[in-house]
């Protein structure tokens, strides 16, 4: 969409960048998000329509957590009436959105784009890995995963850094994160 005046804001653009990454660029009151680099999840092909389960999804698993808006599309827009058009939400108290489209397009979500969840302790590494594999997710190898939506989370111990920046440890603690697919502290810490 190039840069121009819309209904819901003066200023927005969407481009993709020389990397391919597709950014949304919008002129308003930062006040009103709270931060200056939000993800958006665009939920398309065989996860059209599910967005709206999907706020009420992340909503139940994380603190701090709430919908703040959500715009659907009117029957005279370009897409099905009803469906989501954008919506704003936290999780933790950080600000993402989320939008949908019934058009066929090219991507998906995979692992080129993932979102990180930090652990203090092996229970919220457990917690976490478990509601976002439930009822259709996927595990993947050191500590990545894919809800049931098809996006990809990263759920890392906050300790990680530490370990891996020791020179004394770094090689056995890589070694040991390429056996696990969800991440066990006291192993890492004992290799």
């Amino acid at each position: 969409m190039p840069l121009d005046k819309y209904s819901w804001t003066d200023r927005y653009g969407w481009l993709k960048d020389r990397y391919g990454i597709s950014w949304q660029l919008g002129y308003g009151d930062i006040s009103r998000i709270g931060q200056k680099i939000s993800p958006v999840l665009l939920f398309t092909n065989e996860v059209f329509g599910k967005v709206e389960d999907a706020l009420k999804y992340y909503n139940s698993i994380f603190k701090n957590s709430s919908i703040d808006r959500i715009e659907r599309y009117k029957a005279n827009d370009e897409d099905v009436e009803g469906k989501i058009m954008h919506s704003q939400f936290k999780l933790d108290n950080y600000v993402l959105m989320a939008m949908e489209s019934s058009k066929q397009l090219e991507y998906r979500f995979n692992e080129g784009i993932s979102l990180v969840v930090d652990c203090d302790t092996q229970q919220q590494i457990d917690f976490y890995w478990d509601k976002l594999t439930n009822n259709g997710g996927q595990e993947n190898q050191c500590g990545w995963l894919k809800d049931r939506y098809g996006v990809s989370w990263q759920i890392i111990p906050t300790i990680l850094p530490k370990l891996l920046a020791d020179p004394s440890k770094a090689d056995r603690v890589n070694n040991a994160i390429m056996k696990m697919k969800k991440l066990e502290i006291d192993k890492l810490v004992k290799a």
